[in-house]
């Protein structure tokens, strides 16, 4: 028949599972012919697109039970172990005694206001807390809202909202309480054959043709291949979603790092986290009395409080010089009486510089090239673009014919293999470097140029008194800043929130 219409296996089995049926669940159709979704809706499509397949879809609201939450409702939710609470109290309590009383009762008191009112059992005002009438029937009966039983009876999985006995309570119950399940968006498909597709298989308009992924060797012996139609490959329908394992973006980030450094000739040097004043500070020619050495920028430790100092006294000594009068740097130094006392507290590393500087202390002579990857640690308030933790880079070069001109070469290729390839440098002021120079970059994906870390050369008030003679390029870079550009992040703190979609969806290759 040259109207005949040729079906692959799936397609066949649809057209004869709808036949005068009228409209059946894309899932029930699934179950029963024991097929993928997928498969079934690219078959649909196919004959949606000649008239003969009507395709409804629905948006419904699934609601996804997290796999504790039947045990939670089980033994109680907050609002529920109010209800007692209030009961045994007579029925009303001052609004600060209950929240004692919850507390000593581990009752979370934020979820019993906002859920317990909810629900219509708890009401709250300047009198207090009391149970209301539909609270003290709630305990008496024993049976359990329309949310938790839902909770219960999904035992875990997925259900269809509007499948419940009351959608409306339902949601407005669970669907801003992640702890216990979420609300998920869906598309119900429903599938039917229209008046033209009815038609078509009653007239024995549709035939079954035998499709393979493949040919056999016993296909081309036998012959049979020339009956056998390959299946087309259509990689724009939908498929199933999947997430395979991936480094954490700000792991990958401090590797593509570490690996450009390596890769530069570069030497990785660490040190504790846990850090004496001296190294962290004074070694750095930074004052006893600067403001970055006070409380509110930086941690001091309790326990042990201060450590000792380098055992090379001499060294000490030329630090010591240094701040106060120059030594012999050719410097004034900063005027002031230098402390050993201030310089044997115990911090936490406010600067992986702390790291590249003892590095420079144990190898004051060319060559060495020599890096640092760490966490840093800052007394500042959490916003979206500063955390009192974070990791930080640093690195350092001797060469005895260093120059500002080395410098921005080598941190322009460094830049470029961190993937930005507009580099610019602008003039800058750090305390222990000079001359002082900003890294600016230029992203493509905003149009604007970005600062990313400062640089410079170390003075002679910071490299001689560690015994070396020699130009020392320096510079540092916060990684967590250089992930943000990177993954296009507004908020710092996303990076840590260990939100595991954001983290699925998140591009790495870029």
């Amino acid at each position: 028949m040259s109207d005949t219409l040729q079906l692959d296996e799936a397609a066949f089995s649809l057209w004869q599972a709808l036949q005068s049926k009228g409209a059946v669940p894309l899932s029930q159709l699934a179950a029963e012919l024991k097929l993928d979704q997928s498969r079934l809706m690219a078959a649909a499509l196919e004959g949606s697109a000649g008239g003969f397949i009507a395709i409804d879809e629905q948006e419904a609201d699934e609601l996804v039970p997290n796999e504790n939450a039947a045990d939670l409702v089980r033994g109680g939710l907050p609002e529920r172990q109010a209800l007692r609470l209030l009961l045994d109290a007579g029925g009303q309590l001052a609004t600060g005694d209950f929240a004692k009383a919850a507390a000593g009762a581990k009752i979370a008191v934020n979820e019993v206001f906002k859920w317990g009112v909810a629900r219509g059992w708890i009401e709250k005002d300047k009198q207090g807390v009391r149970i209301t009438e539909a609270g003290r029937s709630a305990d008496a009966v024993k049976t359990y809202d329309v949310d938790e039983t839902a909770l219960i009876e999904a035992n875990g999985k997925p259900v269809d909202v509007d499948a419940l006995p009351d959608p409306h309570r339902v949601r407005q119950l669970l669907g801003k309480r992640p702890e216990l399940a979420k609300m998920k968006a869906r598309v119900r498909r429903s599938l039917a054959l229209t008046p033209a597709g009815e038609q078509l298989i009653a007239s024995g308009g549709i035939q079954r043709k035998l499709e393979r992924n493949l040919l056999t060797m016993d296909d081309l012996r036998s012959g049979a291949w020339r009956e056998i139609t390959l299946r087309a490959y259509d990689v724009t329908l939908p498929a199933e979603t999947v997430h395979p394992a991936k480094i954490h973006p700000l792991r990958k980030m401090i590797e593509q790092t570490r690996r450009a450094y390596l890769e530069m000739g570069f030497t990785e040097v660490v040190s504790p986290i846990v850090e004496s004043s001296f190294w962290n500070f004074d070694a750095l020619f930074q004052p006893q009395d600067h403001p970055a050495r006070d409380m509110q920028d930086t941690f001091y430790m309790d326990e042990p409080s201060m450590t000792d100092l380098p055992k090379d006294a001499a060294l000490v000594d030329r630090v010591r010089r240094a701040h106060e009068d120059g030594g012999d740097t050719g410097s004034e130094g900063w005027g002031y009486k230098w402390s050993p006392e201030r310089a044997r507290q115990v911090v936490l590393r406010t600067h992986t510089t702390a790291s590249t500087i003892r590095a420079l202390a144990r190898h004051p002579n060319p060559p060495l090239k020599a890096f640092c990857v760490g966490w840093v640690c800052r007394n500042e308030t959490m916003s979206y673009k500063h955390l009192p933790v974070f990791h930080q880079v640093d690195g350092i070069v001797i060469d005895e014919h260093a120059s500002l001109a080395t410098l921005l070469g080598t941190l322009e290729t460094f830049y470029k293999k961190m993937g930005f390839k507009q580099v610019k440098f602008k003039p800058a002021f750090y305390p222990y470097t000079e001359p002082s120079v900003d890294v600016v970059v230029y992203l493509e994906s905003r149009k604007k140029w970005i600062e990313m870390g400062g640089s410079g050369i170390f003075r002679p008030e910071v490299t001689e008194p560690l015994g070396c003679k020699h130009p020392v390029l320096a510079w540092g870079l916060g990684m967590e800043r250089l992930a943000m550009i990177r993954y296009g992040l507004s908020d710092i703190r996303e990076l840590y929130q260990g939100r595991i979609e954001a983290l699925q969806e998140m591009a790495l290759a870029q």
